[in-house]
């Protein structure tokens, strides 16, 4: 069947009547095109972009390099499967993978389709090389959809709810989640004493020779953009190899930018055994990999990772224009100044919004957590899904999260400019402006 033109009234007329409940949709717009940082709707209506497809467009919608390249391997072949006959694409990601990645140490790498693909590959990978079960998680922690992901992902609604039973052998501890800390310290002081909780958890919960992988954000994704200081992985790391346990990072929305740097770990100066990617990486291509440690990552026999659509040749060449648009077009040095930014904006609103109880985040990757009493912290669940709806209704494509749905995140492409951004702030502040004089 052929494409035909119908207008977004008789488009979502079609989408109710075909399309389940389930796959949630954050606005009822359809979009007609998209380019940087703005997405076109069938009836003509501007949307600035502060969600990138949830973190996959940090290079920018249809980034000239990437469309490039997509013509360029359309015209040769679209798909052989790598496991059939393998192509260069793959292996030239491969190796630039290894050589992005953190770590001075002998890597490999390979890929599959999705972040939970990715995820769950390096569960694979780490229970190959250790020969052991466990794996430990963290509240707050997003990892995916599929059955393990699903199972390592912390919040139950509407991730989790009606899906069980869950896989077994995973096991979850509290997060350096500062602004909530679980031990009621200060984090100043702290010395990331909720990292020191790991020893306990061999004790009470499973044992570290139970224990294969340690799988961890750097930032927290889905569970509020909550960013631990470096010490709480520093002693994270240090724990799991006295324990021999892989010390994996799930960088799938951390990744590729976002932060400010390639991987956010790099703020940390930490080199984790193995990290997972996916989302900016192929730049809305569907593509995801896994990258580490030689020894870890070539541990499982002939056939025992892969699948048929894994490193897709299209999706290859998406990703190997997006390292490319990053090398010519300085798009880590917008990404720190986007940050910068923000920071400073948001440093703003807080003095006058006593809405807001805390901004945070690492580079352009930030988040305003919202309170009804800074004292007491209490979640403004209902104000932030208004700012929401306030501000998609006036073309500002914004998403929430967090544990509570309180949190306000940022995940605009990094190729944004300041007149687009500054558009987009507007509409945000005055939302803020309407909730705190009570109209929202």
């Amino acid at each position: 069947m052929g494409q035909h033109s119908k207008s977004a009234e008789e488009l979502l007329a079609l989408r109710d009547r075909y399309v389940p409940k389930g796959p949630f949709n954050a606005s009822r717009y359809v979009a007609a095109k998209a380019q940087g940082a703005v997405i076109t709707t069938v009836d003509g209506r501007e949307l600035i972009d502060f969600a990138g497809g949830i973190g996959v467009v940090n290079a920018g919608h249809c980034n000239p390099r990437v469309v490039a390249a997509l013509k360029d391997q359309a015209d040769k072949f679209i798909h052989t499967c790598f496991h059939i006959v393998m192509y260069e694409p793959y292996i030239q990601l491969a190796k630039a993978l290894c050589d992005l990645a953190p770590g001075d140490f002998e890597k490999m790498a390979f890929f599959a389709n999705s972040g939970a693909e990715a995820v769950e590959n390096t569960v694979k990978v780490a229970r190959s090389f250790t020969g052991r079960q466990g794996v430990i998680v963290f509240d707050g922690g997003f990892h995916g959809r599929t059955l393990l992901t699903m199972s390592m992902t912390s919040k139950v609604k509407p991730y989790k709810f009606g899906f069980g039973p869950f896989a077994p052998e995973v096991y979850r501890m509290p997060y350096a989640y500062c602004y909530r800390c679980p031990l009621g310290l200060k984090r100043e002081s702290c010395d990331a004493q909720c990292a020191d909780l790991l020893k306990d958890f061999f004790i009470g919960y499973t044992a570290a020779e139970n224990v294969a992988a340690l799988v961890v954000e750097p930032v927290l994704g889905e569970g509020g953009f909550v960013s631990p200081p470096t010490r709480y992985f520093q002693k994270l790391k240090d724990i799991c190899a006295a324990n021999g346990i892989v010390f994996v990072a799930d960088e799938v929305q951390t990744g590729f930018g976002r932060t400010g740097t390639f991987f956010a770990m790099e703020h940390h100066g930490i080199a984790p055994d193995v990290t997972s990617v996916a989302k900016s990486l192929g730049a809305g291509m569907p593509i995801s990999g896994v990258v580490g440690r030689r020894e870890i990552i070539d541990a499982p026999q002939v056939g025992g990772t892969g699948g048929t659509y894994g490193g897709n040749p299209m999706s290859c060449r998406a990703a190997l224009a997006v390292l490319e648009s990053f090398e010519q077009d300085g798009l880590l040095e917008k990404g720190r100044a986007l940050g910068q930014t923000l920071e400073k904006r948001f440093i703003e609103w807080m003095g006058k919004y006593e809405l807001i109880g805390e901004q945070r985040g690492l580079g352009p990757m930030r988040a305003l957590e919202l309170v009804t009493d800074r004292e007491k912290k209490t979640p403004a669940t209902a104000q932030a899904k208004a700012l929401v709806k306030y501000c998609v209704d006036r073309g500002l494509l914004l998403l929430s999260c967090g544990t509570h749905g309180n949190v306000i995140r940022t995940l605009m492409p990094l190729v944004i400019t300041d007149e687009q951004l500054e558009r987009g702030l507007a509409i945000m502040e005055e939302g803020f402006q309407e909730l705190s004089q009570g109209r929202l």
